[in-house]
């Protein structure tokens, strides 16, 4: 769902059952602040591929910085813009056209003038995605 590999995924395990808490939550709020799943919710892309690849072409900036890493973990307060390069751009247009598409989770906020997205605060474990067993998850990689 998050197109992540296993490596990288065995990482963000092994930090999950490192923080305090329930490791199954720690995982998903780790995977819902990856800098393509913001985009993504944002609803500057259709689909969590298509936002990293976006990510990965360098049409954002984090906090003013052009940033093309999509496993880049945003934190509170940090902000997510179009570069401007990208914004004079007949994509950018498509792309922004009728936002907002999906109802943005509470602990994001968008401008819609000015097309930047900030990061509030973490996920609440109420809005973790609950389409994922996460239970399941840790029990398989615990072993």
């Amino acid at each position: 769902m998050y197109g992540v590999m296993e490596g990288q995924f065995r990482k963000y395990m092994s930090d999950a059952f490192d923080a305090p808490g329930i490791s199954g939550n720690n995982l998903l709020r780790t995977l819902e602040r990856r800098l393509d799943n913001i985009i993504f919710l944002l609803g500057f892309a259709d689909s969590r591929k298509q936002a990293r690849q976006m990510v990965q072409h360098g049409h954002f900036a984090v906090n003013g910085r052009k940033t093309d890493i999509p496993s880049f973990l945003v934190t509170p307060g940090q902000t997510i813009a179009w570069t401007q390069s990208s914004k004079r751009r007949d994509f950018f247009a498509d792309r922004t056209e009728g936002l907002p598409k999906r109802t943005l989770p509470s602990w994001l906020t968008l401008d819609l003038t000015e097309m930047v997205g900030q990061i509030t605060s973490l996920p609440a474990d109420n809005e973790l995605p609950d389409t994922i067993n996460s239970r399941l998850i840790v029990e398989y990689y615990s072993r």
